[in-house]
């Protein structure tokens, strides 16, 4: 792949870099903040080898690259000029932001938790195979190799309020320098020995402090930075030059620090209880709800981007409780879709199928899966209701038999260790069988998505809702000359008397005649340039190269179906061959919905004005493909 081109087309189709806020990328995504949202070509980058999907949800514009995203971003920030500015204004392209209240949350969750998730993956797996290690003789606690292992086990868990304010600056557009000295307060040793002493406190012995243990904490940091931020932008338009240098720092530490502590941070602390409460309680009493809920709605998160939603509860319960219950739940599907996608590989005929969902399979079953997610099981959905099957059904076990996790990381058999109970976690009760009830989890999602996966293979092929590629059963198509006329799909060929439409038996768009098609692949009735495809799918126009226009109709009124149960296979301006499939519809669903599928082909502009075309006779099969004119 060539990183620096796709990245120059990258930009080009979203808009240009002057239409970038900003961009990051998270294990998979280059994530885009984007100044309008309409200049972006959605479906161009969706056709752009190298790209897998397009995601614009959350309140960033999302494309999906793969494993290669980390080479695709650093190019990205390359060509556009964005490593001394992370965002880039056009002031002629300025709008309203219309995002919703939640899309704006979520998008600001994202950005400020993408950028700390590494340290507190690799501080939580260091943890988790401490733990194994003791637990096996290999390390003794109380030695100095324990303790100074420790400390980078600890370090980024503790401290968590500074990597919070490094990436909060960012997002709120502040001094990093003062966002991290905010943070420094609430893990100051003095401070701390104030808020866990007998003694009241007060600030300027006049403004009551309420006491809360700031060590470890996600919330109040957000809060505070997100103030103080608000108190700079202020203090930067009313400071006089001259001493603004050193007067906006210090009224943004003090007016900030100060509200932080006293009004912000108790707030911020009483949040962060009332969810460990939360999630105590639910784990006492429904422990099976929320991994179940999670194991089956995943996918559908991860391709909203919405899942980074989990991410600060999660991050909030391995900072308080020492344990989580909630983001577990990824854990179950994320196994799941790579199982389904193996089962998709396995059976499939189609060797580009094979290799890719073997390949995405993998990686998802490992943690990572937009790959699998984009690149097979959307594609055929059948492995995504598979992959949400047996989500759910290793979710609903992890929750009867209470598994917990208790480090971070992304959920795949990778960070099996994670559910290695730390010494809180033993402390509270937990044992390695919370590591063996992870384990038969992982199984029983894999294996009743591939069973699930396997199974709906048969079903889609039984149904005709596969190509041919992926069944075996695809039939070479001779080719015709460029002036024919071929059979769109396999069936009856029919004329003007046997049509189910009288607009098109009474011949009013031009020469018309139609197949009542027996499979649910529609070809191209000619060589030449697919140059119309209705956005219901329903209908598409060819054009031949000496002038020739056709027009082929799927089924009678589908319209009326606004595209359910039809497929396009082919985009806008392919070339395409006699016979070669354009649209795969599904002929039950057709006929279910109380429509007759008959599918007509008319000659709308034939080469010479009034020329009719001579055509075999009606009444006969006829296959995908073959020549009906004479």
């Amino acid at each position: 792949m060539d990183y620096n081109e796709l990245a120059k087309k990258i930009l080009g189709l979203i808009g240009g870099k002057l239409n970038v806020k900003g961009v990051v990328h998270c294990a998979t995504r280059l994530r885009f903040t984007l100044v309008d949202d309409s200049k972006a070509d959605t479906e161009a980058l969706k056709n752009t080898k190298g790209i897998l999907s397009v995601v614009n949800a959350g309140g960033q514009y999302q494309i999906v690259i793969g494993p290669d995203v980390p080479q695709v971003y650093q190019e990205v920030i390359a060509v556009g000029g964005f490593e001394s500015a992370a965002a880039i204004d056009d002031p002629n392209a300025e709008k309203e932001d219309n995002r919703s209240k939640l899309s704006k949350l979520l998008e600001s969750i994202a950005s400020i938790f993408q950028p700390i998730i590494p340290a507190i993956t690799a501080a939580g797996l260091l943890k988790a195979f401490m733990a194994l290690f003791v637990t096996m003789g290999w390390l003794k606690t109380g030695t100095q190799t324990y303790t100074i292992l420790n400390a980078m086990g600890d370090a980024a868990y503790y401290f968590m309020p500074i990597l919070l304010a490094a990436s909060c600056a960012r997002k709120f557009k502040c001094n990093q320098g003062n966002a991290l000295a905010l943070a420094g307060i609430l893990v100051y040793p003095s401070f701390n020995a104030l808020m866990t002493g007998a003694e009241a406190v007060t600030l300027f012995g006049l403004i009551h402090v309420t006491k809360a243990v700031y060590v470890s904490s996600v919330i109040p940091i957000i809060l505070g930075v997100w103030f103080m931020s608000y108190v700079e932008h202020y203090m930067q338009k009313i400071s006089p030059t001259a001493i603004k240098f050193f007067s906006v720092p210090l009224v943004s530490l003090v007016i900030g620090g100060t509200v932080m502590i006293t009004l912000l941070g108790p707030i911020g602390s009483w949040v962060s209880q009332f969810i460990k409460i939360f999630f105590e309680w639910m784990n006492a009493s429904i422990p099976w709800l929320v991994p179940t809920v999670v194991g089956i709605f995943s996918p559908l998160l991860v391709m909203t981007g919405t899942h980074y939603g989990l991410i600060p509860i999660g991050t909030n319960n391995l900072a308080t409780v020492k344990w989580d219950s909630v983001v577990i739940g990824m854990l179950p599907s994320n196994v799941a879709q790579g199982a389904a996608g193996f089962a998709v590989g396995m059976r499939s005929k189609n060797p580009d199928t094979k290799q890719q969902a073997s390949s995405a399979g993998l990686t998802a079953i490992l943690g990572i899966t937009e790959p699998v997610l984009y690149g097979v099981n959307m594609k055929f959905t059948f492995p995504l209701y598979a992959a949400m099957i047996g989500g759910g059904l290793g979710g609903l076990y992890m929750g009867l038999t209470r598994v917990a996790r208790f480090a971070g990381g992304s959920p795949g058999l990778l960070v099996l260790p994670a559910y290695i109970p730390s010494a809180e976690g033993q402390a509270l009760g937990y044992t390695m069988m919370n590591l063996a009830n992870a384990v038969i989890c992982v199984v029983i999602a894999m294996a009743s998505a591939f069973v699930a996966s396997w199974i709906m293979f048969g079903i889609w092929a039984k149904n005709g809702k596969l190509d041919p590629a992926e069944t075996g059963t695809a039939k070479e198509i001779p080719a015709l000359p460029d002036d024919a006329i071929a059979a769109v799909a396999d069936g009856i060929f029919v004329g003007p008397e046997d049509m189910k439409d009288e607009m098109f038996s009474q011949q009013s768009m031009g020469q018309t005649i139609a197949i009542n098609p027996t499979n649910g692949l529609i070809g191209s009735p000619v060589n030449g340039t697919l140059e119309m495809i209705f956005e219901t799918a329903h209908a598409f126009g060819v054009r031949r190269s000496d002038g020739m226009g056709l027009l082929v109709h799927i089924g009678v009124d589908t319209v009326n179906m606004k595209g359910k149960g039809f497929t396009v296979l082919k985009k806008q301006g392919d070339k395409v061959k006699a016979g070669e499939p354009v649209v795969r519809v599904d002929l039950e669903a057709v006929k279910a919905a109380g429509y007759n599928p008959q599918t007509m082909v008319v000659v709308t502009e034939p080469v010479n004005e009034g020329e009719l075309v001579s055509f075999i006779d009606f009444g006969k099969e006829v296959s995908r493909g073959d020549k009906l004119s004479k």
